[in-house]
């Protein structure tokens, strides 16, 4: 049977040739790279692009529209990987919730396919029924929506010769408005991919055995329509699972994904380096959501929860579906890109380099990262403490960045920096000149580091909801400075309408009563929250509110906007002896239990006034 097999395709080489078709040297049978189109039941108007990458893996992208809106133009149709379905078919992979459904009162979608050289000489796909374009080293799909103001979304689909990879590729020069997000989701059966990722990688296995983001199982609605529990009877009684709890910070993981039950396949996706996204090193969103009939992959490009800055346009972003014998990914080459035509990429030669001698200040028990942030890219790279906190990014396109140094997640010095394609830009030492923790204090709960994890519930708060039955009761009680522990008596965080009213006890001498400042360091708030504070009888003013947000605190994040309130508390106000701190959140929003105003805390501590 295989000499037949080998016989067809040398005589539909023979045939491409005759007609003029895209051919070069022939690769053996199992390792040639071929672009086919359907037309599905036989009707010309419902093509198909069928590619064959050569490595086991052939997959379908859809050119017309089925009139449904799971199953449209631009969608990965089928994911056939030695012979078993990666993808719902019935539903459709797909750019946020279809192509057509990208920008408001635009459902025009084009798609076009073509075979590259290795030099990027392109053919286009046949125009027949079952026609193919082979010998080339790449295919390549690209899907065009265009705004109503003119404004463009191309999203690619790559291959290359022999690999068992869906290369893609998503840039825009216009947010879509629809969902205000851009993400890529493939929705793969269940029976093919019935496991999460491993433990430390993100949606991986929790310490429970479970994965945070698996929904089999649950029959309780938690809050709106994405976080779910067990009802009681069950072995997970009061867990809560949703696909928000799959979250890992950017700048600690590359890929995402799961296996297949008896773990001889992994299918996941790899990213690039993320230049395009919004929301720095420390962002967390969502990846994967596992259900009864589908593990949902979701590679988010740009997310509409928990945001802190503007999204960035006209930046291709790329990301790389890869399938294994199970075990993790290794880092694709994406070289080959700059033959490809597409938009946004910027190669090698076109980038350049920061390298930073080193920082002063800082201190051992933390690390450090460095990120880069202007309107269009960002990037970042980890202070190396054992050399002085050298650091280096390299890859970075051309263009004037703002510095941040974060202390863990906590900005503590803000500068900027040139970068020139083809160049290092090299930075002298940069001394560290905002940590809070450089002043000192009468005293001090948790430490100044942009993270409530040394809180109660703090290690908790990004793969459960705040009801979850594992979690401490939110109900504190009163705080005593030099006897209780920030572990286990105070709250990560403070809602109106859960746990308002946190109390702390302090000692002043008689020495120490003097004019003294409260700091107050936030992480992220939600509904307008802010602190208002009562030292004995004395009331602070009402700081003014925060800008509102998405929620944050229920969705696996305690990541945002970190803000530091100090509040000048005078020395008539003080004792000698026990003072009685009175903290509330305020705000003119309303809202109930979790979903109240409210915010994570960072630290708090008592200095004397400047």
């Amino acid at each position: 049977m295989w000499i037949d097999n080998l016989c067809r395709q040398a005589r539909r080489l023979a045939a491409l040739a005759l007609a003029g078709g895209f051919i070069a040297a022939a690769a053996p049978a199992s390792a040639a790279l071929s672009l086919t189109t359907l037309h599905d039941g036989g009707n010309a108007a419902k093509v198909q692009y069928q590619v064959d990458t050569g490595g086991g893996l052939v997959f379908k992208v859809m050119a017309y529209d089925s009139g449904s809106s799971t199953q449209s133009k631009g969608d990965i149709s089928s994911l056939l990987y030695n012979g078993v379905q990666y993808t719902d078919g019935t539903r459709g992979s797909q750019l946020n919730s279809g192509f057509d459904f990208l920008y408001s009162n635009v459902s025009a979608v084009d798609v076009q396919a073509q075979m590259l050289s290795s030099t990027g000489v392109a053919t286009p796909a046949s125009t027949a029924n079952g026609g193919a374009v082979t010998g080339g080293a790449y295919v390549k799909v690209t899907v065009t929506v265009f705004s109503s103001s003119g404004k463009v979304l191309r999203h690619y689909y790559m291959a290359k010769a022999g690999e068992p990879r869906v290369y893609m590729g998503t840039y825009f020069t216009e947010e879509p408005d629809t969902l205000n997000l851009v993400r890529y989701i493939l929705r793969v059966p269940i029976g093919a991919l019935g496991k999460g990722g491993p433990a430390g990688t993100p949606g991986g296995l929790a310490a429970n055995g479970s994965w945070p983001q698996d929904l089999r199982g649950t029959d309780t609605t938690v809050e709106a329509s994405d976080v779910f529990g067990f009802a009681s009877g069950s072995a997970n009684a009061g867990q809560t699972r949703s696909k928000h709890y799959s979250n890992l910070r950017l700048k600690d993981w590359q890929y995402f994904g799961g296996t297949n039950s008896a773990g001889s396949v992994g299918l996941w996706f790899y990213r690039d380096n993320n230049e395009g996204n919004s929301g720095g090193p420390f962002y967390r969103s969502l990846l994967n959501q596992i259900t009864s009939t589908n593990n949902e992959l979701t590679y988010i490009v740009n997310y509409g929860e928990g945001q802190t800055e503007a999204f960035r346009l006209g930046v291709l972003n790329s990301y790389t579906l890869m399938f294994t014998a199970g075990g993790a990914p290794a880092a694709p080459d994406t070289n080959w890109f700059s033959v490809m035509g597409l938009d946004g990429y910027v190669p090698a030669a076109g980038r350049g380099t920061v390298a930073g001698v080193g920082l002063a200040g800082t201190d051992p028990a933390y690390s450090y990262t460095v990120g880069f942030a202007n309107a269009q890219a960002q990037y970042w790279a980890g202070a190396n403490l054992a050399s002085n906190g050298f650091f280096k990014s390299t890859g970075m396109r051309p263009g004037t960045y703002t510095l941040t140094v974060y202390k863990n997640e906590l900005a503590v010095y803000t500068g900027s920096v040139t970068v020139t394609a083809g160049s290092t830009t090299s930075l002298n030492t940069l001394t560290l000149n905002a940590d809070p923790a450089s002043t000192s204090a009468l005293w001090r709960i948790g430490n100044w580091d942009g993270s409530p994890a040394e809180f109660l519930n703090g290690g908790k708060l990004t793969t459960m909801h705040p009801s979850d039955v594992r979690m401490n009761s939110w109900l504190a009680s009163t705080y005593v400075v030099g006897t209780s522990s920030p572990g286990s008596g105070f709250p990560a965080c403070q809602w109106k309408d859960v746990n308002n009213g946190r109390v702390i006890q302090f000692n002043l001498t008689a020495a120490q009563v003097r004019n003294l400042t409260l700091r107050l360091g936030t992480t992220t708030d939600f509904n307008g929250a802010r602190p208002q504070i009562t030292v004995n009888g004395w009331t602070s003013a009402i700081p003014p509110a925060p800008s509102k947000g998405t929620r944050n605190l229920t969705v696996g994040t305690y990541r945002g906007v970190n803000r530091l309130y100090s509040y000048d508390i005078p020395s008539s106000a003080l004792v000698a002896g026990t003072n009685t701190l009175t903290i509330n959140a305020v705000s003119g929003t309303s809202g109930t239990g979790f979903l109240s105003p409210g915010w994570s805390y960072d630290a708090i501590d008592l200095v004397v006034t400047p």
